[in-house]
């Protein structure tokens, strides 16, 4: 079930707060507390809140503090776009929605308010939130003087968007709808076709809805409501600048009407005033006087003695140019107290609206799409809530160093650095990194390394290994740290910097050994897309597996994804996709996933299948349309390690992906090994996904 919904629309006044209003009635009805959320909100007015969160807030009564409904204004966040820190943004709403679901069972999620200049970026903005956040999406356009071929335009222009990203859009609603019936559900076969597929609904126009209020006319100038205060929900159809004499102004009075004239106009106020009593006359919605000249005592004296409703008068201190001009830019609020609006919105909303369809979509199995950004912060937060003890065997390094510092600041893990504990801090002070809580060992020098050399002795005098072999061995930072982990006097080992991977992972091989049921040990690549994060192995170990290896490192690749949270569809790669090719290569596939299906029957396991075929739901469909996989997958089985190795690297570079990795596998206690060109943004992400398999061991254990 999903835990959140966003809500955006794809241009500005689209009719999205009357959507939002609906869709809240609806969760509310089955789910306790829902929290509401705009990432970014617009420049509010003085102190006035943000309209869409005071509603829902007041409205459904939400317990919660303004401060936490948002993330940024937009100022703010288009400083920080400016600044090259977009991700710096998207994390840190990410960051602020986390929180709220730590509170809140479900959290609706509403978009910009599209005022900026560029509404296409906006609309990827907020999609990209979205897809951040992991919330399906409900959109919102507008139809509004748009026949049916222009609507069915701007729908394909924004799925076409939409393609590039992962998101799961659950519903598009067109607001302020003309559309006939008929073209309701051509436009349904259209878009609609599939499983998944988004749902279409039309909603028509209802002018109360999209009116503005005679309030809504006070707060966009500021202005100070003189008579007629009870009677601020009059809406506004139509402006009359009344600049000639009033007898002529008579004649082009019409209902609904906002009159606009200075306040010195004396004559006009009190004919528009009249006109309320005049059953020949039509009414008007209200009356704006400019220019900030307040009526004369005396007038003000009459008409407050008037009997009846009297009509509603704002002044403003603009002048009546400057006031039309602010007019221009004028837009209905849905206040919480108008509940004629309310009424009207929620009415139009379950009677053009399939609540139950939303609400299934909602309840059902997400699509586990990820994309790196979540991948990424849902590492360091279950790495943080674990706190592992993760020993970096070499620590001396300048990066591990410089790692260890962001790893203790943020918490990832316990860190135990190896090597000679004087460099080591004054090289930490020379740098000015802070690793005073850092655990500091020099093998030779810890308390335990003779219990080590002896275990070491024990485990390998069968290989023909001395006890002067194993002293000499047991020096080694890996071996050490490595025994370490045998041990539990470590959860997990990182090393690779500086040393090759095959002086990395030998000692792993020689006494930590491999899973039951496994015989052997492979990797995975964590490959971070733009918009998704997929599992390719193995890229790193095993050259030519034997269909029995290849099962086993589907399966071992498949408990990798679920450890990081992707869940795990399971393509097993060849040259051919189904029984379109043969071979002996095509063979050890078919073989391979008949195993791995036998071994583990409760992963969705598919093959042969081509990379095309795999990822691509279009292709997926030509070759293959009843695959469960096929399309969708997640974990890619590489038949070898030279289609793996080279296609890994030919993804990483042409997408401009992040490959995270090697992450091993395989193993009974987690060691993984980094690239000698790594990164401290590498050291970091390895460290962290050492910490999550030590945590996941300790918890299957």
């Amino acid at each position: 079930m999903y835990n959140g919904l966003y809500i955006t629309a794809t241009s500005q006044r689209n009719g999205k707060s009357a959507v939002a209003l609906g869709i809240m009635q609806l969760l509310s009805r089955t789910l306790r507390n829902v929290a509401i959320f705009r990432p970014i909100i617009s420049e509010p007015q003085l102190d006035d809140l943000d309209p869409d969160i005071n509603l829902m807030l007041r409205y459904f009564k939400i317990n919660m503090e303004y401060a936490e409904t948002f993330a940024y204004t937009y100022t703010e966040a288009r400083e920080i776009i400016n600044q090259g820190s977009r991700n710096l943004l998207v994390e840190n709403v990410l960051h602020k929605y986390k929180k709220l679901l730590e509170k809140h069972d479900f959290v609706l999620c509403i978009g910009t308010d599209f005022l900026g200049k560029d509404p296409v970026l906006e609309f990827e903005l907020n999609v990209e939130i979205a897809a951040n956040l992991g919330c399906p999406v409900v959109l919102v356009t507008t139809g509004e003087h748009k026949a049916a071929d222009e609507v069915h335009e701007s729908l394909q222009t924004v799925m076409d968007a939409l393609a590039q990203y992962s998101v799961d859009v659950i519903a598009t609603i067109i607001n302020m709808a003309s559309l006939t019936q008929t073209e309701l559900d051509e436009l349904r076969q259209h878009f609609c076709r599939g499983e998944n597929a988004p749902l279409l609904y039309a909603v028509p126009d209802e002018p109360i809805i999209g009116k503005p209020t005679m309030q809504d006319v006070q707060r966009l100038v500021g202005g100070e409501v003189l008579f007629g205060h009870n009677r601020l929900d009059a809406l506004v159809g139509d402006y009359l600048v009344a600049a000639m004499h009033v007898d002529h102004v008579l004649q082009y009075i019409a209902k609904d009407q906002l009159m606009i004239f200075p306040g010195d106009r004396t004559d006009m106020l009190l004919a528009a005033m009249a006109s309320r009593f005049s059953a020949s006359m039509p009414d008007v919605a209200g009356v704006l006087l400019t220019g900030g000249l307040r009526p004369p005592v005396e007038v003000c004296n009459l008409i407050q003695g008037w009997t009846g409703s009297p009509l509603p008068v704002v002044l403003t201190e603009h002048h009546t140019y400057k006031t039309i001009l602010a007019l221009r830019e004028i837009y209905s609020v849905i206040e919480p107290g108008d509940l004629r609006k309310i009424n009207t919105i929620l009415g139009l909303f379950e009677r053009y609206v399939n609540g139950k369809e939303i609400a299934n979509r909602l309840n059902a199995r997400r699509s586990g799409r990820m994309t790196p950004m979540m991948f990424e912060f849902d590492l360091i937060e279950r790495a943080k809530s674990a706190r592992m003890r993760i020993v970096l065997a070499e620590g001396m390094e300048e990066r591990i160093l410089q790692a260890t510092d962001i790893l203790l600041r943020r918490e990832v893990a316990e860190i135990i650095l190896l090597g000679d504990a004087d460099i080591i801090r004054q090289k930490a002070n020379t740098l000015g990194l802070n690793i005073k809580d850092a655990v500091l060992i020099d093998p030779v020098k810890a308390p335990k390394y003779d219990e080590y050399v002896q275990s070491y002795y024990e485990f390998r005098k069968s290989k023909g290994v001395t006890p002067e072999q194993a002293r000499d061995i047991m020096a080694d930072a890996t071996y050490f740290a490595t025994m370490m982990v045998k041990k539990d006097d470590a959860d997990g080992m990182v090393s690779g910097s500086i040393n090759t991977t095959a002086h990395t992972i030998r000692p792993a091989f020689e006494f930590i050994k491999t899973k039951s049921g496994f015989s052997v040990v492979s990797s995975v690549f964590l490959m971070c897309l733009k918009n998704r994060v997929l599992v390719f192995g193995d890229c790193a170990v095993n050259p030519n597996p034997t269909a029995q290896q290849l099962a086993e490192i589907a399966i071992a690749s498949a408990h990798t994804a679920s450890v990081f949270g992707i869940e795990p569809r399971v393509a097993m790669l060849s040259y051919s996709t189904g029984t379109s090719g043969k071979g002996a290569d095509v063979d050890i596939v078919v073989e391979a996933t008949s195993i791995a299906q036998q071994m583990a029957p409760e992963l969705v396991i598919e093959g042969p299948l081509q990379y095309d075929a795999a990822i691509d739901p279009t292709v997926a469909k030509t070759k293959l349309p009843d695959s469960k996989v096929a399309g969708r997958a997640t974990v890619f089985i590489f038949p070898d390690l030279n289609t793996g190795n080279n296609t890994y690297k030919a993804v990483q570079r042409a997408a401009q992906a992040l490959a995270v990795g090697p992450v091993l596998q395989g193993l009974n206690k987690p060691v993984n090994d980094l690239s000698r060109g790594c990164t401290v943004a590498d050291i970091v992400n390895t460290v962290a996904i050492t910490a999550v398999q030590a945590a996941a061991e300790k918890q299957n254990s």
